[in-house]
């Protein structure tokens, strides 16, 4: 049985795999409305990348709230 915090883990991984690939495919893509959707990608994998600055092991109530709210925005 997966814990929350493993089950939030691989949620996480998922959709970071997701905009990450989407952001290569912007890269690649040169009209305006694709660059500013890839800044948009590149500012959530940002804001990601800022609420794991601790990693996984020392996850705080506070921040797991803050990563489920980033995975329920588009």
């Amino acid at each position: 049985m997966l814990s929350n915090t493993e089950e939030l883990k691989d949620r996480i991984k998922a959709k970071k795999s997701e905009l990450e690939a989407r952001y290569h495919e912007l890269k690649a893509d040169g009209r305006s409305e694709a660059r500013t959707e890839r800044d948009t990608v590149k500012s959530r994998l940002d804001e990601l990348q800022e609420a794991l600055k601790d990693g996984w092991d020392n996850l705080s109530d506070k921040v797991s709230a803050k990563l489920n709210d980033w995975l329920d925005r588009k």
